[in-house]
């Protein structure tokens, strides 16, 4: 069979309006378009059908956000009808007889009458808490009169004022709900309110430590015990500054400051302060160490390293002594807890120690007599202390015989006991003196040897003085 001769044709997709030349197919050529339409129409179909179903499986965010928001604008919106219906219904009975500038707005959302009765609210509320302040004070005051002890009856009259204004801030919060303020405002009302009662309550706290150490200060344990009475001061220091900082902190939480970051901060701070204070920090620890060990107290004579005086003052950083010249010596309290200290206040008695020396033309009877002489005289005083009392010929000297007096006298007061000493010492001298001795005193013998004498002629004996 003959070939027929077809003109080459473009592919498809350039025809048919595409720019492309308009070709008039055979009709052998127009063959594999039409079998491939059913199949195209097919996948088109199953496309359209599935695509409303994908679109219910996965909806847009956007169109979930706009809902979102258009819901939650409508529950608020709802909120905020339902809280003007609550203050229309809640707005006191006096408001519609008030003539219409005070109805009006004024700042902070707030209507001028409302301004203006929050101070005299105020004033109301400390009125009334004064009156029931003096009731409670007079409850009180004959349930304390009814006690033998007289703190409650000072703690009483230290808490007056704090009492009245707890009692003002009480009328205030009952008082409050009649402004009807609007939620905001009311919130900030609230907060202020707790964070003045927090001030009242630790300010009665901080007078209440001064009555409850003076207490402590008179109780017989205290007394007993003097290291417990020195300690007093420096603890009622430490709990009045514990006490304001809780209270600090308390009101600034309640005001609304991050105070977990203040007191980070504070921890920080208080690390470069104690890296730049720490003879300053050696100091007050040093303190405290006085206080908890009591070496010494205010008005002890005491001796330290080189020097004596008296103590005059125990401060947080320094001791201050004056001395026997009246001049004041201050030692900072970290130094003076390191150093040797000698205190003469808690002695009960004073050693009397004595030598005196006797010439060596004493004779072995007299030296008995004056020893037994001695004893006699020490034994007939009233300020001795019976044990412990020695009379000994103790030592041969150079010059002396030496007799040791060792006695114990039942004092504590350096001027007495130095008149008792005079007293002891001129008995003494009057013992020396009938027995028929005397004192020596330092004497040096010299041997003088004449020019020319012949060796072992007896020389010359000269005697001196003091030598």
């Amino acid at each position: 069979m003959p070939m027929r001769a077809i003109r080459a044709v473009p592919p498809w997709h350039q025809c048919n309006g595409e720019g492309g030349p308009r070709v008039r197919y055979p009709r052998r050529a127009m063959t594999p378009p039409l079998r491939t339409a059913p199949r195209v129409a097919l996948a088109v179909l199953l496309v359209a059908l599935a695509a409303p179903a994908a679109r219910a499986q996965a909806p847009a965010p956007a169109v979930e956000r706009r809902a979102a928001e258009r819901a939650a604008r409508a529950e608020r919106a709802a909120q905020a009808a339902r809280a003007a219906v609550e203050r229309e219904e809640a707005r006191p009975f006096f408001e519609e007889h008030l003539p219409a500038p005070l109805l009006g707005e004024g700042p902070r959302g707030l209507l001028w009458w409302q301004w203006l009765a929050l101070p005299s609210l105020l004033v109301l509320a400390f009125a009334l808490g004064s009156v029931l302040g003096w009731i409670t004070r007079r409850i009180l005051g004959h349930l304390a009169a009814r006690t033998k002890t007289t703190w409650d009856d000072v703690l009483l009259e230290r808490i007056t004022a704090p009492l009245t204004a707890l009692w003002a801030i009480a009328l205030f919060t009952v008082l409050q709900p009649w402004l009807v303020l609007p939620e905001g405002p009311a919130a900030v009302l609230h907060r202020v309110l707790r964070s003045v009662t927090y001030l009242v309550v630790f300010w009665m706290g901080f007078r209440s430590v001064n009555v409850a150490f003076a207490v402590m200060a008179e109780a017989p344990w205290t007394r007993a015990n003097a290291n417990l009475a020195g300690l007093l001061p420096v603890g009622r220091k430490i709990a009045k500054v514990v006490l304001a900082a809780l209270g600090g902190v308390a009101v600034m939480n309640e005001l609304g400051f991050q105070v977990a970051s203040l007191l980070a901060g504070l921890g920080i701070g208080g690390i470069a302060l104690a890296l730049a204070a720490q003879k300053t920090v050696e100091n007050l620890f040093g303190s405290l160490s006085i206080g908890v060990d009591q070496p010494f107290r205010t008005g002890d004579f005491v001796k330290i390293e080189d020097f004596v005086g008296t103590v005059e003052t125990i401060g947080m950083r320094s001791t201050r002594i004056r001395t026997l010249d009246r001049t004041i010596v201050t030692i900072p309290n970290g130094k003076l807890a390191d150093m040797r200290t000698e205190t003469f206040a808690p002695r009960d008695r004073i050693r009397l120690l004595a030598n005196l020396g006797l010439v060596y033309s004493t004779t072995p009877a007299q030296m008995r007599a004056v020893l037994a002489g001695i004893e006699r005289t020490l034994r007939a005083h009233p300020k001795l202390w019976p044990e412990s009392t020695s009379v000994r010929f103790s030592a041969l000297t150079d010059s002396t015989l030496n007799v040791e007096v060792v006695a114990w006298l039942q004092t504590s007061d350096f001027a007495e006991f130095t008149a008792i000493r005079q007293e002891l010492f001129l008995a003494f001298m009057e013992v020396v003196e009938r027995a028929g001795t005397s004192f020596a005193f330092p004497t040096r013998t010299l041997h003088l040897v004449p020019a020319g004498a012949p060796d072992g002629a007896p020389p010359a004996r000269a005697s001196g003085g003091r030598g």
